[in-house]
């Protein structure tokens, strides 16, 4: 699968794509040593932007049609990993077994990863596939194939990481012309499901009582106990509101992160300590280089030579536009605290490993637009 590397792929590589994601990573290394800086969070965080530059130009210098045709192996692969998770080989942490731990390995997320193969086996599905709408056993299919992973990441549970699988679908059922009706359909389903579901969990037990106080922290703000579960939204907003317009400067004495105010303050909350340490310029620096990023990963959409190739870039694009949103406004208040990821920023090997293996298949495809 690995290719040769010849003078005209150096020359047709996208370094300022592959520049930005690194650039993103180092400064969401320092924003971790300004959370944590007792801690070694931060020089783990090197050595896992390490081995992810090399997964890059390994998946960047592969040929990417080859890896998708064996999609099915890799989807498998990914389902076996994720129900590994469940037996006595996963690790628990924080009231989710969501890692595994093996020899030689060690630990890891696997939900993180097993996005690639089902990315993959989407876009080798629907590429294939004839032009005209999609048909209602098509989208069955396309609901089937997500259906594998969400449903075993749901037994975790990580309903955080399960949400990040849906942006996939979406976006793949969207450029394979999904009739309107279905849309139209599945927005009304929503509607009535989402909070029917709600009731139904509030009254069986199967929302947690901390899951619903953390929904009502952002619905009515005024009635969250700030010393209880609307800890996380208050203290998230303080830290931020701290940053002002240039950040505190590493001012350590007064800073959320650092005398333990804010929780998780380098994975969930990475975005509040930028807030903070940065403040409104930093922000706004790290959210033009990820709309920067994004519309590089958009142009390699355009130029790709085939179907799939432009399937697997937008799914990758869709995913990665969903968790900043997500994650920025969990930060800031307006959503309830899920548990999803900043990409590129937070703190976690499987996260940053995985993510450069994705931007790797948009290289790839992009190197090979002039291939047949």
């Amino acid at each position: 699968m690995v290719a040769i590397i010849e003078k005209r792929d150096l020359r047709d590589f996208d370094w300022l794509t592959s520049l930005l994601a690194v650039a993103i990573v180092c400064f969401g290394i320092w924003q971790i040593f300004n959370a944590q800086p007792e801690m070694n969070y931060w020089s783990k965080q090197i050595l896992g932007l390490g081995i992810a530059l090399v997964a890059f130009m390994v998946v960047a210098f592969s040929d990417y049609r080859r890896i998708i045709d064996a999609a099915p192996v890799f989807y498998v692969g990914g389902l076996v990993l994720l129900l590994l998770v469940l037996t006595p080989l996963g690790v628990k942490v924080n009231g989710q077994q969501a890692w595994l731990k093996l020899p030689i390995i060690g630990q890891f997320q696997p939900s993180e990863f097993v996005k690639i193969p089902t990315v993959l086996m989407l876009a080798k599905y629907f590429g294939a596939r004839r032009a005209g709408t999609l048909r209602i056993k098509e989208i069955l299919i396309g609901a089937a194939i997500l259906a594998g992973p969400v449903g075993l990441i749901m037994l975790e549970p990580d309903a955080g990481q399960a949400m990040t699988y849906f942006p996939i679908l979406a976006v793949v059922f969207f450029l394979s012309a999904v009739k309107i009706r279905y849309v139209v359909l599945t927005l009304v389903a929503g509607a009535i499901f989402i909070p029917t579901a709600y009731i139904v969990g509030v009254n069986t037990g199967a929302i947690k009582v901390y899951q619903q106080e953390r929904i009502m922290a952002i619905i009515d703000p005024e009635s969250a106990d700030p010393r209880g579960f609307g800890y996380h939204t208050v203290q998230s907003m303080i830290t931020v509101g701290k940053g002002g317009l240039s950040g505190i400067k590493g001012d350590t004495e007064t800073s959320q992160s650092v005398l333990k105010f804010l929780p998780e303050p380098h994975t969930d909350f990475i975005f509040a300590v930028t807030a903070e340490n940065t403040g409104f310029i930093g922000c706004v620096s790290l959210l033009l280089a990820y709309a920067l990023l994004l519309s590089r990963l958009v142009a390699g959409a355009r130029q790709s030579n085939d179907r799939a190739g432009m399937l697997v870039i937008m799914a990758i694009t869709g995913e990665l536009a969903f968790q900043i949103f997500i994650n920025v406004g969990m930060v800031l208040g307006f959503l309830p605290v899920i548990g999803v990821p900043l990409p590129l920023m937070r703190a976690g090997l499987s996260a940053v490993l995985a993510t450069f293996i994705a931007i790797g298949f948009v290289i790839s495809i992009k190197l090979r637009r002039f291939v047949n």
